[in-house]
Order: structure tokens, then sequence, then C-alpha cells
């Protein structure tokens, strides 16, 4: 059986039905005492608000997402990302999140120039890294599907992210997630996961469905879906891995219509049965 006490819930999971103030309520009502926290949640009411909250319900924050995009055409605005990504690092240390993760970001409009846009997100998380190592604060750095490289995230492999951090050389303050969403159909999943080791910062669970509707707002409860959830989890808490596993549901016409209090029921389930 598995400890509930590792048992996290992304806020994303009822992104449409709860306030941050609701969803730490409600999942701690279920016993659930970790939460990954969403951005615009917390901005309806500020980190100091947020920090108070998680703190009165005792709720650990095993995440704080997402931040980056660091690719953003210009000088402008990519100094406008970098503004944010440490307005996000400040949240996270208030919070007490055990990361801050970070999305590259996709191509510009018109642009077929990834490398460049590998480069300038590399500079990006070059000049984060200090700010981040002075809050206290990991960056976790999460590579996406490759269906989403062009509008997302140009950081497409777990290699590729291990690649980055060894390049990058930010020690404590840079990390990786591993989310089986992104990464289940990796032919190298088991090295790079073993590689990744010590930098695995966070874990993120849900499953792909056979029959998905839409690549990236489709996401299945763990037992709906093609992903062998369980071993992937074993590869992870092998390679050093103690942190929570947390359930990030993206789910447009499933999961995020029904009451949030019936997810919450089916996560703790399926956490036992799946993951």
């Amino acid at each position: 059986m598995l400890d509930e006490a590792l048992l996290s819930i992304n806020q994303v999971t009822t992104l449409e039905r709860w306030s941050l103030r609701q969803a730490i309520d409600g999942y701690a009502r279920h016993g659930v005492r970790a939460i990954g926290v969403w951005r615009d949640k917390l901005d309806e009411i500020g980190a100091a608000a947020a920090a108070k909250l998680l703190r009165d319900a005792g709720m650990t924050v095993s995440a704080y997402c997402p931040g980056g995009l660091l690719t953003a055409p210009g000088e402008a605005a990519f100094r406008a990302r970098l503004d944010d990504g440490r307005r996000m690092i400040d949240e996270a240390a208030t919070i007490g999140a055990r990361c801050a993760v970070m999305i590259s970001g996709g191509l510009k409009d018109g642009s077929k120039d990834l490398a460049g846009a590998r480069a300038r997100c590399l500079e990006g998380l070059a000049e984060l890294i200090p700010d981040a190592r002075a809050a206290g604060v990991t960056l976790a750095i999460e590579p996406l599907h490759p269906m989403l490289c062009a509008a997302r995230s140009v950081l497409t492999t777990l290699g590729m992210a291990n690649d980055w951090c060894e390049r990058l050389d930010g020690g404590a303050a840079l990390g990786v997630v591993i989310d089986v969403y992104n990464i289940w159909w990796d032919p190298n999943l088991v090295a790079e996961i073993a590689r990744a080791g010590p930098r695995i910062a966070a874990f993120q669970v849900c499953d792909w469905l056979a029959k998905t509707t839409d690549l990236r707002l489709d996401r299945g409860m763990p037992g709906d879906g093609v992903i062998d959830i369980r071993a992937i989890r074993k590869l992870v808490e092998d390679a050093g891995y103690t942190g929570h596993r947390e359930i990030e549901i993206f789910s447009a016409r499933d999961w995020w219509r029904r009451d949030p209090d019936d997810v919450v029921r089916t996560i703790k389930a399926r956490y036992q049965t799946a993951v």
C-alpha cells in the first residue's frame, strides 16, 4: 500500500471548479496534505494570503506551476519573462514550494529557429539560477511531449533536460520534473531517469488515453490509459526520489466537469490501484 502522506494533487486537476482556498480545504477534507499550486489561482489572492492558507491547513506545496516561457521573441519580451521568473521565484519561496516548475517556451510566430530558441531558454535559465539559489528555490525544468515543441516547449526529452542541467551546473537550484504524460514514450527513459537521479525535483502523474481527443487537455485518470505508471514510479524512486507523487490532470471534456469531491475520491482510490 502506498503511503498517502506522499500523495499530492496539482490544483489544475480541479481548475474549473475550485479556487485555491477551495482546493486547499477540499483536498484537506479528504486527507490529502500536499498540493501543486497553480499560478493563476495564486494570483487571485496573492502569495502572502496563499502562504497563510497553506500554513493554517498544514499543507505542503509539492510544486508551484508554471513559469518560464523564456523563448519569448525580442529583447523586451525576453526581459519581461525574466522579471516574471524572478517574481515566480519570490512567490515560490513565500509559499514554501518544493520547486518552481519552468516550461521552456516554444517557437515565436513564423520562426523555424529551433536551435536559437533552445539557446535563448538556456540563456534565461542561466540568469535566473542565481536568484533561485539566493531564495532557496529549485527551478525544475519540465520536458514536454514533442507534440508541444512549436507552441509550448522546445525542451522535449528528459535526456535534453539532463544535458541542460549539466551544462548550466545549477546545483540544488536546478532540477527536472518527470511527468509521465510527457516522457512515457521515450526509448531512453530507463537510462535518463537513472541519470537524473538527485536532480528529480517533482514527479507528476496522469494517464495517456489511447483514443485521446485533445493532445494537451484530454489527460486520463491513472489507470484509464496506456502508461505503465507503476513501472515509471519505480524507476524514479530507484533513482533516489523520495518526494510526492503529484496527480496532475488536464481534462477539459471529463474531469474538469465533474464534482471536485468525486474527482479527489477517485484520485485517492487510483493512487493505490494504479500509481
